[in-house]
């Protein structure tokens, strides 16, 4: 019998990325190997999000493009799982009966048994569990990269933001030991990860659960020893739960990059009353200026909503205050969507679409104003790049490569003047020659590089594989699938 492939597909935030890789490392455990660019998987995976208002559509139109594939070869089969799934359940085997198996956000541990149950019963398998069956990072992992990995340090959240569906989705919060998140690490820079980023719902409510409050500080301190990461990332924190000792250790561990995502919504008081969000419009700023005070080249980027219901021209304009104060050096920026099971479906005075829309467009514009403005500053500037792959849609057309500098700016280079090849996962240092609103461009020869042992194992096409024994030692194989882009995720 010859060996099953398999494809994920995600959609949503950082966390579905993270999972999916779960999932590819659950597969092949299971004997199921990645599908061949233009081969029909045996096993086709979407592992859905639920936050945005096209979330169902985009779903539906998938499986009814991936319908005519499966009647073409009858031994395929389909899996849903993410935060949609958890939602909508039987509704989804109901509208697409092709469908083999739905799994929740608590149980992804799960698919390899019910895919072999769905074939062997010879009908649709749907599992949906109501809290977290096993920590996903006890599970095996499919890394995407050979030089940046996500470790999770905790799952679920115990806001109760009024627009957000995530937290009945993902259920409360529960925490990784410092332990086991720093043996993660450790053990995915013994095999030349250069960079982690720190995963949860909001990160620095890290310890509620064993009663550290402080725990998330010491977390990015002891990041800080460990030999050969270079970089450390986290996302999202909240604003209510952000203290001095969290900026503290980002300013004094000199491996932690001075980018901070901190989601603001909204810049109006009333509306983030009304979305629960404990915090208000002078705390927020606070927050930054003393980032800002601690490391002032601090990249700080953010989430915003515009159109919540009962939003006013005047609320509006204060979060373009916000904006043009905060100066963030960019912004996931989304028009409110009516999200069923959420306090604020049921508010009234939503706003008409062209309102909303008319108000996004502006907030872009002044967003784009304070980038590019950043930017510009930059000019003249040298930056290390860790280069990546997939993040230049034009790097073909223009023989650039592209990656990001350590306060996570996207820079596109020329690939000039170094003595030997530069490869995904190597280093650069490089000038900026433009600033634009949403990157930078390097055009000179490149000031230095360093080959890495990233960038060697990214050559090989190799890439690490977490053994899910909780401090397992990763090993390497061959990359998986890359999944689709993602957008920002609005979940704090």
């Amino acid at each position: 019998m010859s060996t099953r492939t398999y494809q994920v597909r995600t959609f949503g935030c950082q966390m579905n990325v993270h999972d999916s890789e779960r999932l590819a490392g659950l597969l092949e455990d299971a004997g199921y190997r990645p599908a061949v660019d233009g081969g029909v998987p045996d096993v086709v995976v979407l592992n859905t999000c639920a936050v945005r208002e096209n979330a169902d559509n985009k779903l539906y139109g998938n499986l009814g493009h991936l319908r005519p594939t499966k009647l073409a070869n009858p031994g395929m089969q389909i899996a849903v799982g993410g935060c949609l799934a958890q939602k909508d359940r039987g509704e989804i085997v109901r509208r697409a009966p092709w469908v083999d198996v739905v799994f929740g956000t608590h149980n992804i541990g799960s698919l390899p048994v019910l895919l072999e149950r769905a074939r062997h019963n010879e009908r649709a398998q749907v599992e949906i569990l109501e809290s977290l069956e096993v920590f996903p990072s006890t599970l095996p992992a499919r890394r995407d990269s050979a030089h940046s990995g996500w470790v999770s340090i905790s799952v679920g959240c115990n806001n109760t933001c009024t627009f957000c569906i995530v937290p009945s989705l993902r259920g409360r919060e529960r925490d990784r030991r410092p332990g086991e998140v720093l043996a993660e690490v450790e053990a995915l820079v013994a095999e030349g990860v250069l960079e982690v980023t720190l995963l949860g719902q909001n990160v620095n409510s890290y310890g509620v659960e064993f009663g550290d409050r402080l725990a998330f500080g010491k977390l990015l301190r002891a990041c800080g020893g460990v030999d050969g990461l270079e970089r450390v990332r986290f996302t999202s924190p909240h604003p209510k739960d952000f203290t001095g000792d969290v900026i503290a250790a980002m300013a004094e561990t000199p491996n932690v990059c001075h980018q901070l995502h901190m989601p603001l919504q909204s810049g109006s008081d009333r509306v983030l009353r009304a979305m629960r969000r404990s915090y208000r419009q002078a705390r927020y700023l606070s927050i930054i200026d003393e980032v800002r005070a601690a490391m002032p080249d601090a990249a700080i980027t953010t989430d915003i909503i515009v159109g919540f219901p009962g939003e006013t021209e005047e609320d509006f304009q204060e979060t373009l205050d916000v904006v043009r104060a905060a100066r963030f050096s960019s912004a996931f920026t989304f028009q409110y969507s009516k999200r069923p099971g959420t306090p604020a479906a049921e508010l009234p005075d939503q706003l008409p679409k062209e309102v909303v829309q008319e108000r996004f467009e502006r907030l872009i514009a002044v967003q784009e104003e304070v980038s590019w403005a950043q930017n510009r500053a930059l000019v003249g500037t040298t930056v290390e790049v860790l280069v990546s792959t997939g993040e230049g849609r034009k790097d073909a057309d223009t023989r650039r490569m592209s990656g990001r500098a350590r306060d996570g700016r996207l820079v596109h280079f020329t690939p000039e003047g170094a003595a030997s090849p530069i490869r995904p996962g190597d280093l650069v240092h490089t000038k900026v020659t433009y600033g634009a609103p949403h990157h930078l461009v390097a055009d000179g020869p490149v000031v230095a590089h360093r080959r890495t042992r990233a960038g060697d194992h990214h050559e090989a096409g190799l890439r690490p594989r977490t053994s899910g024994v909780g401090l397992g030692i990763p090993s390497f194989g061959p990359p998986a699938q890359t999944p689709e882009p993602v957008g920002g995720c609005s979940v704090q």
